[in-house]
């Protein structure tokens, strides 16, 4: 499991700012009322992330990336074209590539991903 101090009150590239990061062993669901490995509440550039308890580093790692892309497009009125068009799958995907290109989640990989995306 990551620490999730340093992703907590964290100010990101592109003006959004990460509220909190927890953990939770409660069941979670995406829209559709299938199983999720990780929610985000976002209020405003605000961000409340809850990643599922008991995943590998590499899970959380993979997750958090994933949660922090999809939330600042969907935060964006006008998000970067190169994400205009990103559905749950491309997310997964750069979440997985950005994971394998840059390694482990930090605060400096989460600017990197987000910077390279146009935020």
């Amino acid at each position: 499991m990551i620490d999730p101090a340093p992703f907590n009150n964290l100010f990101l590239h592109g003006g959004f700012f990460v509220t909190s990061v927890e953990f939770t062993h409660e069941p979670m669901f995406d829209a559709l009322e299938r199983d999720a490995l990780a929610q985000t509440r976002i209020i405003g550039n605000r961000f409340q992330i809850r990643l599922l308890g008991g995943m590998s580093e590499v899970e959380d790692s993979i997750s958090l990336y994933h949660e922090v892309l999809e939330a600042a497009t969907l935060a964006r009125l006008r998000p970067p074209d190169s994400v205009m068009e990103f559905n749950e799958g491309d997310f997964e995907r750069v979440a997985k590539e950005t994971h394998a290109k840059l390694g482990p989640v930090t605060p400096e990989n989460l600017n990197r991903l987000l910077q390279s995306y146009g935020f």
